[in-house]
This record gives structure tokens, C-alpha cells and sequence, in this order.
């Protein structure tokens, strides 16, 4: 009897092999992962088939379905909504930012006023007289929300918001927030605060959808004023953690239309979570004198197409003077190496910024495997040198720049939920420009000479560390 549940069980697991061979040869966004996993999944199913069903799922298929419902009241508003922003559509006549428009499936709008925040202080400062000013709602999104100094007075003014009969929901990511306690969002419930995590897992048919994260950071303010960029909720991110030291990040604050950008992101992701449509103001406002053009461009799994992937790479083959980029985790993808070294060699000023202490092990080994060949093109690397370096952020000549939260890595490019936005306003890029001299004043320039010299052990390392780039 044994024998026979045994037999059993190893028919079920080539079944399901073969079921799941097929599904990745249909779904794969690259011809060497759909090989990988269809050689796996024939001849180990024993291992493949759970590490497919949590690994190598292309796309949040769920969401895409929730995404693609007709005639539901989220379409509806959604259509109002675009019609109210009319006025304000900037008309893109440059072709490169037409197309950032179609990426993002959101249009270029002006009379937006937006702030460069530089490092958590600053972050969180305007942050919070934000929520302290809310009157209407607030809607606000992180992906790690710590139980700490900075996490207590986060929930503190989020209490404090609600208990003055503001309404206030908070997303966040289960996985991110694993280690946030139940005790915090207890607490953050019983001041009449709607909270929820994004549930990436929900329901049976998406149950293994573990590799899936939101990686968006979204606060709006009643419509009117939004937050968006690479900080999270955590002391370390105001740089008061004794392991990572000074940290270096960039954030923005946003108000004009684009923040019904935000606004639509949000929305969007707490309606698969909750299957609530929220009652917001849709109707944009302009504040400033001298305005600014902004598109948001939300990227994720859900997506027809790689989003995020095809924004780095067109800001890559935009630009004809100065690319300089900065970015946590880089750990690009074929396409995204070619374009930059096809960019050093056409004369345009490449330069990537990266931190020189880890976090991330792995996706640190990584980039020693393709750096020699990033070098010998021309493309600059520096390594910041203060502290942790964790701005996400891409310049492009003196035309526009982009602050987001997506990183330079597989993770970004594919898995992640993530969420940028476009400045198209040489004053803002002039502005960015600055910042990032003075972040180079305290990089040092990697040479082609150091790579070569590590030993052949570190070599080894490196690149099958890069072999597990996709899963990173």
C-alpha cells in the first residue's frame, strides 16, 4: 500500500511537471529562463515544481484579472477622472517622452510643483507636517514599516489624523513588513485606522505567489500633495543604525495633478487587496507659479509589458550627453548591460553610482561578473563611500530626471510592484544634476585594473552569484 501512494505521488509530481513545463514555455519573459525551467521541471519535478510555483511565475496573474474587469465603478471614476485632468495635459511633442506617456499608460501633465528631498530628515520632516496638515484622507504605502523611533511616531500621526476625523488607510507589504509586530497594527486599527497588507498570496489559485512584492513607497494627502522616492519607514533611513551608518537616499514631494497619479496607484493596489473602491477627490489642483511636467509611471507583474525594464532602457537610449544613474542593486538585465554600453560608446557621460558596503550579498557579488565588460565600453562606476547608498534615480542629459523606487536588478525589472516618477523640466534636472556631483565628490572610481586583480575564488563567486539574479 505504501508502495502504491508512493508510486502515486511521483506520477502527480511529473504530471504537474509537464503541466508547469508547458505553462513556462508560454509565459517566460526569456528564452534561457523558459530552458531553465522546463529541463528542471521534466527531470527533478520533485524540486522544480514547488520552486517554479513561488519562483518562476512571470506575472501576477490575479491582479492582472482584477486589472482587467470591465464596467466596474474603478473604470468608471478612473475615466472621469482622466477627463477632469484635461486641462492640464502638457501635450508631450518630443517623441522620447510620448513614449514615456504610452509606458506608463498615464499622461504628462504641468502645473505640478515638485520638491527634491535629499536623505530621511528631510524626507521625513515634510513628510509628516503633510499628515499633520491632512483634513480630507490619507492614503500611504511602504514597503518595510519598522516598530522603532521612526515607526512610533509614523503610527503617532496617523492616530493623531484619524482621531481629528481624517480617513486613513495604510498598505503594506507582508513580506517586507514580516518583522512589523501585530501589536503596531493593532494599535493603528483600533484608532478607526483601515489597514491592510497587500496580499500578494491571496486566495487558493495564488497561494504561492511568495516572489511577488510591493515596492512602492505612496503617501497622498487629500489629492493635493503626494510623496513618492527610495526611503522606507525605519531609523536606519534617517541614518541612526549603528550597521549601516550614514545612509543616502532621495525621496519627492509632489503637488499638481501628477499626485492623482499616485492617487491611482494606490487606489489600484488597495482594491485587489481589500476589494474596496475608495471615495477620493479626483479633482486636480495647481498651486505653484512655476510648474513643473510630471508623469507617474507605476510598473509590476501585472503589466502586458516589462515596464520598469523598458523605462531604464529608454532613458538609456534617450540620452545624448550625460546618463548618470544611481541605484542600490544593479544587477541589469542583457538588454538594459547592452544599452549602456552602447550609450558609453556613442560619447554619452555614463556613469553608474553604487554603494560600496553591502546589504545584499548576493546581488553585491553580482555585479563583479559583468563589470569588466561595462568598463572596457566606457561606462563609469563609482562606489559611494560615506555610508549606504540606497537613491534610486536617473538622470538623463539636462532634459529630465526620474526618482522612484526602482532598482537596477531582475527584482524590479519583473517581480516587484514599483512606482517612478518622470520630471521632464531642465530646472529640476539642473537640480538633480547638482545633488548627484556632490554624491560623486564622495565616490571613488572603479577601475578596470581592480576588477581584474580580485582572485580567481572571488571571480567564481561572483558569477554564480549572478546566475541567481533572477530570483534575487
Amino acid at each position: 500500500m505504501t508502495s502504491w501512494l508512493f508510486g502515486l505521488l511521483l506520477l502527480m509530481f511529473h504530471v504537474l511537471g509537464m503541466l508547469s513545463a508547458v505553462q513556462a514555455l508560454m509565459s517566460a519573459r526569456t528564452s534561457q529562463g523558459a530552458i531553465a525551467w522546463i529541463l528542471s521541471l521534466v527531470t527533478v519535478p520533485y524540486l522544480a515544481v514547488p520552486a517554479y510555483w513561488v519562483f518562476g511565475r512571470p506575472r501576477f496573474y490575479g491582479y492582472v484579472s482584477a486589472r482587467g474587469e470591465r464596467d466596474t465603478v474603478l473604470r468608471r471614476v478612473l475615466a472621469g477622472y482622466r477627463d477632469r485632468i484635461a486641462p492640464y495635459l502638457a501635450g508631450a511633442k518630443e517623441a522620447d517622452v510620448r513614449a514615456v506617456e504610452q509606458l506608463a499608460m498615464m499622461p504628462l501633465t504641468s502645473g505640478n510643483r515638485v520638491e527634491l528631498l535629499v536623505d530621511g530628515h528631510a524626507t521625513f520632516d515634510s513628510l509628516f507636517a503633510g499628515l499633520d496638515a491632512a483634513e480630507d484622507y490619507i492614503l500611504i504605502q511602504f514597503f518595510i514599516v519598522r516598530d522603532d523611533a521612526l515607526g512610533a511616531k509614523l503610527r503617532e500621526r496617523l492616530k493623531a489624523a484619524a482621531q481629528r476625523g481624517v480617513r486613513v488607510r495604510f498598505l503594506y507589504d507582508e513580506i517586507g513588513c514580516h518583522a512589523l509586530p501585530d501589536r503596531y497594527l493593532r494599535d493603528l486599527r483600533e484608532a478607526d485606522i483601515e489597514v491592510s497588507a497587500f496580499h500578494s498570496s491571496r486566495g487558493l489559485r495564488h497561494r504561492f505567489q511568495l516572489n511577488f512584492r510591493n515596492h512602492r513607497k505612496i503617501v497622498v494627502v487629500d489629492g493635493r500633495e503626494g510623496w513618492v522616492g527610495g526611503h522606507n519607514v525605519g531609523v536606519e533611513y534617517l541614518g541612526e543604525h549603528p550597521r549601516h551608518g550614514h545612509w543616502r537616499d532621495t525621496h519627492l514631494k509632489l503637488a499638481g495633478p501628477s499626485v492623482l497619479g499616485l492617487q491611482e496607484a494606490f487606489w489600484e493596489d488597495w482594491h485587489w487587496a481589500t476589494g474596496e473602491v475608495i471615495r477620493l477627490d479626483w479633482v486636480p489642483v495647481v498651486t505653484c507659479e512655476e510648474c513643473q511636467n510630471v508623469v507617474i509611471v507605476p510598473s509590476g507583474p501585472a503589466d502586458p509589458q516589462e515596464t520598469a525594464s523598458l523605462l531604464v532602457q529608454h532613458a538609456i537610449h534617450s540620452a545624448r550627453e550625460r546618463l548618470w544613474i544611481t541605484s542600490p542593486y544593479f544587477v541589469p538585465d542583457h538588454s538594459v548591460q547592452d544599452a549602456l554600453r552602447l550609450a558609453a560608446m556613442r560619447g554619452v557621460d555614463v556613469r553608474i553610482m553604487m554603494p560600496e558596503r553591502p546589504d545584499h550579498l548576493l546581488v553585491f557579488l553580482s555585479a563583479f561578473s559583468f563589470l569588466p565588460d561595462m568598463l572596457r565600453a566606457g561606462v563609469q562606476v563609482y562606489r559611494y563611500q560615506p555610508g549606504f547608498l540606497h537613491q534610486k534615480v536617473i538622470l538623463i542629459d539636462e532634459a529630465a530626471a526620474c526618482v522612484g523606487t526602482v532598482n537596477l536588478d531582475n527584482r524590479s525589472f519583473r517581480l516587484n510592484f514599483e512606482v517612478t516618477a518622470f520630471v521632464a523640466d531642465r530646472g529640476f534636472a539642473a537640480e538633480v544634476g547638482e545633488m548627484l556631483e556632490r554624491d560623486f565628490a564622495k565616490c571613488r572610481r572603479v577601475s578596470l585594473a581592480e576588477i581584474r586583480a580580485r582572485p580567481l575564488w572571488r571571480k567564481l563567486v561572483s558569477r554564480a552569484a549572478y546566475l541567481f539574479a533572477p530570483v534575487q
